[in-house]
Order: structure tokens, then sequence, then C-alpha cells
């Protein structure tokens, strides 16, 4: 072992003096330095105002078993990237954080874009809810922390405006008005019960409304009413009375702020953070309008190690030399890591408030980023604390909730790897790997594979597997065939010391399906401790659940109480969700046949869609003569007869 050692501190030395004689070189610039381990992933992005003092800082001194030594101590190779200004560098550095996924920076995942409200151009725009990127030939407005409340603002938006909602294929085929019209939502444009002024007008002051100018809209809409009234247009008089209530009950039930004298002021976004328990909670409030629309929580990852090494950086500081840098606290770096990574891909508002006083130079990057002066402020006051108050309340909420789940989710793994007697160093690398398989009498055989790591499932890893080749309804031979198919390969690897098997491999079945499972696993050379069959109890009850070894360990019972018990039959459950839908979807392609038209080359989907309109479906295609499908218009005589030879 102490060989081993030896030679891995030799074959490091020549790699640490490349690493020395490449930071002596670096300039006296600002920039933005990688670090990268042995195999080429990246551990760390950084930037510095001075490269070559902040770079150095890292290999000048011993620094043990922290958190920034493991670091120190995987680094094979570095890149460096120099900029003009601290802003660039800025903006460049957290590109590269998104981009990139280091595994000690401070990271926020964005899993989906923020939507919209949407005004679609036509003669008579309508109103959508929105997400995507944005096209120049509609306008939006927003964004919106959730969908929930862009579609609330269209129903306040039909309550008071009366736009319309329904999709433009819908509109041009009305004889009659629908529901909404009876109901006052909409003023019927489809068949003409408004003309195209009265319409536009309605549009533009819905466009007034969420740009913020409440109280001219109202203004405007007392002066026509009164104008009608003078006119004895007693009718019209009555509508604008009405609309004017509406609005004027929308407005008593949001947070306005009276006193802002542009819609660019009333255009804010709150950040709120907080720091607990090794996790942080960002939670951003948006106020667009002047109207409060909610708040979403974001919660960053490697929060602990980005942390530690931020800290070592400060203590070093890459400034004016001998310079003591001010400490920086957890929060204020989770919130610039936010703002900094947030709004590279997101619209900025002029107008940021923060529960933490941030560094001037980012939001200085940040205006630089936008086109347009952002200012930033941390202790607001009136409206604007009232709102602030309410971020902070709900990151504290959200941390909690947060906090409590990983908590009980750690429990339910801690149960599970005891019950199965796991060897394990860290609950968080747990992996396991679920099987279930599914037909209908045989039809559209499919297997699942699901991945439970890090204490939750892990969507993005599932796979499918079409089985094909068995006798129909043969569950064993489905197994034998998926097993084979998802660890034939890995075992080389593991073999070869290059990937590693899950900690579990759970089979939905019993004593059957763990001796299929066995038998592949001999033949692979796997460990057969892995293997852990799922058995119904008596019944099939929930609850009566056994756990079958293929290691020759008897049968455990883990009780219907058990958090063991509960994060199997999770697990199991979604496996068998994961493989029935996908069979079903399957069965449903075998049976209109519409996967083997898509696989005829030169059917696209126009072609595809002609000849399922010309004969009823599939089933008349395959029943057509080559002259038949030749007739329809794109089909040639060559591909008609690849078709016909295709379906029969």
């Amino acid at each position: 072992m102490a060989g081993d050692e030896l030679g891995a501190e030799a074959a490091a030395a020549p790699r640490r003096a490349a690493l020395l004689a490449e930071v002596a070189q670096l300039p006296a610039l600002p920039g933005v330095y990688r670090y990268f381990d042995a195999v080429g992933n990246v551990l760390y992005v950084g930037k510095a105002k001075n490269l070559k003092r902040r770079v150095s800082s890292y290999f000048q001194k011993d620094h043990g078993g922290t958190r920034i030594g493991v670091m120190v101590g995987r680094i094979a190779r570095m890149e460096t990237t120099v900029v003009r200004t601290e802003a660039e560098a800025l903006l460049l550095e957290n590109n590269l954080i998104k981009a990139l996924n280091p595994r000690f920076n401070i990271l926020f995942r964005d899993d989906k874009s923020y939507p919209y409200l949407q005004l679609v151009s036509h003669r008579f725009p309508r109103l959508s809810y929105y997400r995507g990127a944005v096209d120049k030939k509609h306008r939006y407005f927003g964004p919106y922390p959730s969908a929930w409340a862009v579609k609330e603002s269209i129903q306040l938006l039909q309550k008071v405006f009366r736009l319309r909602t329904c999709e433009d294929t819908v509109f041009a085929n009305r004889s009659r008005p629908c529901l909404l019209y009876q109901i006052r939502r909409c003023t019927a444009p489809c068949v003409g019960l408004i003309s195209d002024a009265d319409y536009t007008r309605d549009v533009q002051n819905a466009e007034r409304f969420l740009r913020g100018e409440q109280q001219e809209l109202l203004d405007q809409l007392q002066q026509r009413m009164m104008e009608h009234a003078e006119s004895f247009e007693y009718e019209k008089a009555a509508e604008l009375r009405n609309q004017i209530q509406a609005l004027s009950r929308v407005l008593q039930q949001q947070s306005v702020e009276a006193n802002s004298a542009s819609s660019a002021e009333k255009d804010v976004d709150i950040l709120a953070v907080k720091v607990q328990g090794g996790r942080a909670c960002v939670n951003l409030a948006m106020v667009r309008g002047g109207r409060h629309l909610g708040d979403r929580a974001h919660f960053p990852a490697h929060l602990e190690d980005a942390a530690a090494i931020g800290a070592a950086e400060a203590e070093e500081g890459d400034g004016v030399e001998g310079a003591a840098p001010p400490e920086v606290p957890a929060e204020v770096r989770v919130l610039e890591a936010f703002i900094a990574q947030h709004y590279l891909d997101s619209a900025v508002p002029p107008s940021l408030v923060l529960s933490h006083a941030v560094d001037q130079a980012l939001i200085d990057a940040l205006s630089q980023h936008a086109g347009f002066k952002v200012s930033a402020q941390h202790q607001p006051r009136e409206q604007r604390r009232v709102w602030l108050q309410m971020a902070q309340q709900g990151a504290e909420l959200a941390l909690a909730r947060l906090l409590a789940q990983e908590g009980s989710q750690r429990a339910r793994t801690l149960a599970l790897a005891e019950a199965l007697s796991l060897e394990v160093q860290d609950l968080d690398t747990v992996r396991i790997e679920c099987f279930d398989i599914s037909h209908t009498a045989g039809e559209a055989t499919q297997a699942s594979c699901v991945v439970f790591e890090n204490h939750q499932m892990q969507s993005a890893q599932y796979r499918r597997f079409n089985i094909t080749g068995i006798t129909p309804g043969d569950d064993y031979a489905a197994m034998r065939q998926v097993l084979t198919r998802r660890y034939g390969k890995l075992a080389e690897g593991v073999a070869a010391g290059t990937a590693r098997m899950p900690d579990v491999v759970l089979v939905d079945g019993g004593r059957g399906q763990v001796s299929m499972a066995r038998e592949v696993f001999e033949e692979l050379g796997l460990d057969l401790s892995l293997i852990v069959g799922v058995e119904k109890g008596e019944g099939r009850k929930v609850g009566l659940e056994e756990l079958v070894f293929a290691d020759g360990r008897p049968k455990v019972y883990l009780g219907a109480d058990s958090a063991a018990l509960m994060l199997v039959a999770q697990i199991r459950d979604e496996a068998h969700r994961f493989a029935i839908t996908g069979m079903r979807a399957r069965r449903a392609s075998v049976r209109t046949g519409s996967s083997r038209l898509e696989d005829i080359p030169g059917v696209g989907p126009k072609k595809r869609a002609r000849l399922l309109q010309r004969f009823g479906g599939v089933r008349g295609v395959g029943q057509a003569s080559i002259d038949e499908l030749a007739s329809v218009e794109g089909i040639s005589k060559e591909l008609a007869e690849e078709i016909y030879r295709a379906l029969h």
C-alpha cells in the first residue's frame, strides 16, 4: 500500500511542477481561470483582478485536508482567459459555471424557463400563456414566477377588458358566441359583436394595465363614461362603469406602489436569501407594473465546497498586496452567485431589492450586460420594504421545507441501507436501479429501468427497453434480456475499474425473477448480493411485500410502517409506472401502424397526413394498391411501390 502511495506521489510531482511553471507565466491582468482533474472534469471556475496573484495563491501553501486542499490535490491542468475589465471577467466566469457545472462552485440550476403573458398579433389579438423563445412579432409581458401567476393575470384581464383567449382556428370557425361571451368574459369579436376600433381600444387598455398605468387608465375610462352619459349614450356609459368597477376591484386585491412615477420604477425583482443547515435558498419575487406576481424559490448546489473555497480566496485576496480583504458572509456569496447566473439568461428589471448588499461591481456588470442602468437597494422603505419582508419569509419557509424533506429522504435511505446491510461510506452516493416488465397479453413488451440516487428519483437517467425475440408473455425471458443489455457492457467497465455498479438492483418480482437475474449476473461475473427482488405479500396487499435475495440470504419482511419499505415501494411503483406508460405508447403505435409509415424513407409528416386522410387510416393505406397510392399528391410511383412493400 505504501508503495502505491509513493508511486502516486512520484507521478504527481511532474504534473505539479508543470502547473507551477504555467502559473509563473501568468500575467497580472484580470481574467478567468478553470481547474481540471486528471480525466478532464471541471473542478472550479474563478475570476480574478490579478490572475497571477490569485492563481498562485492556491499553490503557495499546504491547505491540508480542507476542501480547498482536496480540490488543489486533484488539479491536473488549468486554463485561463485574459479579459479587459473586471465586469467582463464576472460575466465570463458565470457563463462558464452554467455551461461546465464545476464541482466546487455554487451552482443554480433553472429547470425551466419563466412563463410570459402573450398578446398574439392578429386583427383581434388574443391573450395566451407562453413559455419559450420570444418572437418579436407578438407582444410579451413578464416574466412571471409561475404558470399560475400568468393564468391568474389572464383571468383578471378577461374580467376587466374581455379579450379573447381562444385559438385562431377556433376563432375563425365560430358561427355564434361561446360560453365566455355569455358569462361576460369575452366581447365575441369572432361573430362581429364588437367593432375593430373598440376591440383595439380594449387591447391598448389591457397593455396599459400590464405596464402599471392603472390610475391613468381609470381616469381615462371615467372621462369616457362621463362623455357617453352627457351624450345620452347610457348603454355605453354603463359598460364603462362596469369596466371601471371591475378594474377597481382588481386593484384593491393587488399591492400597488402608488408613488412610482414611471413604469420602469414599477418593474422590480425582490431577492431574499437564507442560509441554514448547509443549504441555502434564494427567493425571487417579481413585481411587474406595480403588481406583485408571486415568488419562486431557488436552491443552489455545491454550497459547502464553494463557500469554503470562497473563504480561502478572500483570505488570500488578489488586489493590493498586504491589504486584508473583508470577510464576505455566505448569504452574500450565494446572492451574488444567483444574480450573476440568473440574469445571464433572464430579463433583468431596472430595479433590484436585495436582502443583503452585494458588490457594486456586480451591479455595474449587470447594467453593462443589460444595456441600461440597473439599480440595487438593500434597505428599502414603504411598499418595497413590505415586499422584501414577504420574500424573506418565503425564503425561510422554503428552506425549512427543503431541510425537513431532505431529512426525511435521508432517513429512508439510511433505513434501507441498514435493512440490506449495505456497506457505503456516503449515503448521498447510494444508487438503486429498479427493473419492471410490462405488456398486454404479450403484445408490445417493454422493460423499464428507473434510478434512485442522492435520496431522490433521477428521471433524466431512466431508460426503456423494447423487448423482442421472446415468446410473447414470457416475463422471465424479458427480464433476462433487459438485464443482459443493461449490464453486459457495464460489467466490462467494472472489471477494468472504469465503471461502478449500482449498490442495489431491484427487480419487481419474487423468486422466479430473482433466479433469472442471478443467472445473468453469474454469466457476467457480477456480485450476486446486489440483486433484491420485491415479492408481493399474501393477497398481494400493499405493505406485506417481502425482499428476496439472490445470494442465499433469507427473505426479509420490513413491516408495513417501515421507512425502508416505503422507499422500496416508491421505487418499485415508479418503475411500474414508467414501464406501463411506455408499453401503452408502443402498443398504440403498433396498432395504428404509424411507426411503420414513419419508418419508410421519403414519407414525411405531410405525405403521411395526406395518405391517412385519403384512405381513412393506416389500415386503408395498407389495403390500397400501388396505383391508388401513387394518385395521392406528392407520392411518386417509386415511393408508392416502397410504401406497398413496407406494408405487405
